[in-house]
């Protein structure tokens, strides 16, 4: 064991690490799947169609084995017999053909999917070392590879001795039986042992994919610096840094569109500010800017506030000046106390409304003119 300096590859690998490896062609893929599931396609196949594909071939066969004087006297047409017949062959065999390319296709892509690295086709002259040779040829992998072949050459020969035990009576039946008769016979016999030879391969490739997916994950750990590294080097980004505000602007607001449930009042523009604000009448501190936002923002305050039965306010002079002055958790400048005081009043009084009592009359808080700002934050002279 190396030293625990963070130089251990301990740290799962990280998606940028994942990513770079998959352009340079190296994914987890089992070299075992595609061939053991092409072998049980095709053995399937050749179970249900077999009999249709011999017989196409036989018949082939004996229409190109018989002479007829009027094509043999013409030595022109034997190419384009010999063509047609090529195409006949080409063409009863094409369905097998097509169902293990997409066997072999569809294979390829659930174990890791299809991928074309130019890396993988260029010179890579670092092989060509005899040291590095040697540390494949007894490494780790070529030991874990060395004992699937030993496994897969068990299995594989465990199950033919036992399919050759138990066909051996019917095997020595086939000499004894018409030519017709035998050649179905023994053609069951072989599908019956391909079909079994092939299952055994594909529980090897099962077991093989789950290996290479954790040996391909072991390779690509990484040490605590690399990890370290990899996150200054991303956040140093244009791109990466403009994400990360992005996401802590939305975060931000998400977690100031939720206190606006809190909120004893929303004052607005009407339209294009929004500012929620909190009082605690029991208190001896001024009211809370809450939340705050413009046009989009701005109605999802509404929104929300509405949602949960919160009270609104139109006093857009208000409204700007609480919005350009005050930030979000902090209380309302003291230039805005009036203002501000005559708002909340007016709420906590409909609250308050009996019948037969007339309702407090809406007020219409001044603003003071040092607190004056147009829509673009700037400050508007007294005249």
């Amino acid at each position: 064991m190396s030293e625990e300096s963070g130089q251990d590859k301990t740290e799962e690998p990280t998606a940028q690490r994942l990513k770079k490896a998959r352009e340079d062609g190296q994914i987890a893929r089992s070299q075992e799947l595609a061939p053991a599931a092409m072998m049980v396609i095709a053995t399937m196949f050749f179970s249900m169609m077999g009999h249709h594909i011999f017989s196409s071939m036989s018949n082939l066969f004996k229409s190109q084995l018989q002479f007829d004087r009027r094509i043999t006297d013409k030595a022109e047409l034997l190419p384009a017999i010999f063509g047609s017949s090529i195409v006949d062959g080409f063409l009863i065999v094409l369905p097998l053909m097509a169902i293990l390319y997409v066997i072999a296709i569809l294979s390829t892509t659930l174990a890791g999917g299809l991928i074309f690295s130019p890396k993988m086709v260029l010179p890579n002259f670092g092989k060509l070392s005899i040291m590095s040779g040697i540390g494949r040829m007894f490494g780790a992998r070529a030991a874990v590879e060395l004992l699937k072949a030993i496994l897969k050459f068990t299995l594989v020969a465990t199950v033919l001795w036992s399919l050759v035990t138990r066909q051996m009576d019917q095997m020595m039946q086939l000499g004894q039986m018409a030519v017709e008769p035998a050649l179905v016979s023994a053609g069951w016999m072989i599908g019956e042992s391909a079909l079994w030879l092939s299952l055994s391969l594909l529980v090897i490739a099962l077991i093989d994919a789950p290996y290479q997916r954790y040996s391909f994950i072991k390779r690509m750990r990484m040490t605590k610096q690399e990890v370290k590294d990899e996150m200054k080097d991303m956040e140093g980004r244009p791109e990466v840094k403009q994400q990360i505000r992005r996401r802590q602007r939305e975060m931000a607001n998400n977690r100031m569109i939720q206190k606006v449930k809190d909120a004893d009042v929303v004052i607005t523009n009407p339209e294009h500010f929004a500012v929620a604000l909190s009082y605690d009448p029991t208190g001896d501190g001024a009211p809370v800017l809450l939340a705050k936002g413009t046009d989009h923002m701005a109605a999802r305050i509404r929104e929300e506030a509405q949602k949960h039965g919160v009270e609104m306010f139109a006093a857009p002079p208000l409204a700007r000046a609480l919005y350009f002055s005050t930030e979000v958790d902090h209380p309302v400048p003291e230039s805005l106390y009036l203002a501000v005081a005559q708002v909340i009043a007016y709420i906590f009084s409909l609250a308050d409304v009996r019948p037969g009592v007339p309702p407090m009359p809406k007020p219409q808080p001044k603003v003071p003119p040092s607190m004056l700002f147009d829509a673009n934050g700037l400050k508007i002279s007294s005249p």
